[in-house]
């Protein structure tokens, strides 16, 4: 993992200091999560995502913000016992931070600097002026449940948008292939 993401200080969610350090040489997928979005819901799949492959050597990590229309707005305590009583999450979870804006946490501004772009941003974009809500722009999180691929070298490989399911083709493959990699 390279030094600029393994060494920036975040909380677990119990308040604990760490480093993503923790997670060397292991294949992240780094996801901003809230506990009242319409994507919610993706904590199950992320949840399976993780037992599935943690064995090979994934880790999902969870960074709750409440940066989007205030949809995460628990305490860290709430928020874990949310996620293990709704969804029996048991992949890392870490202190809730700011995703994006002037603001943001330095993991977010590593890993937005790392890869500005996210893929197939344009529906979800369009989802949300359905919603009366204008996006953020670009390089910018777009809203909850933006995945970040990190491989096992710390390098940022991919970028998915909110609405990327945990289970589609394209993110289980991208997956597949960084965990294949040494």
């Amino acid at each position: 993992m390279t030094n600029a993401l393994q060494t920036i200080p975040v909380n677990k969610i119990d308040g604990t200091p760490a480093t993503l350090a923790e997670h060397a040489g292991k294949v992240l997928l780094v996801v901003n999560v809230a506990s009242k979005c319409g994507l919610t819901k993706q904590y199950e799949g992320l949840e399976k995502l993780y037992e599935q492959y943690r064995d090979q050597g994934l880790v999902v990590l969870g960074f709750p913000a409440n940066d989007f229309a205030g949809q995460e707005p628990g305490s860290d305590a709430e928020i874990a016992g949310f996620c293990t009583a709704n969804f029996g999450v048991q992949f890392p979870m870490y202190s809730k931070l700011v995703a994006t804006g002037p603001g943001k946490h330095p993991l977010y501004a590593a890993l937005t600097a790392a890869r500005p772009e996210t893929e197939d941003r344009a529906g979800m974009e369009q989802a949300l002026r359905g919603y009366k809500i204008e996006p953020t722009a670009a390089p910018e999180v777009l809203w909850n449940f933006e995945k970040f691929l990190i491989g096992r070298d710390g390098q940022v490989l991919r970028r998915f948008a909110p609405d990327t399911a945990p289970d589609a083709d394209k993110l289980v493959a991208a997956i597949e292939t960084a965990l294949a990699s040494n």
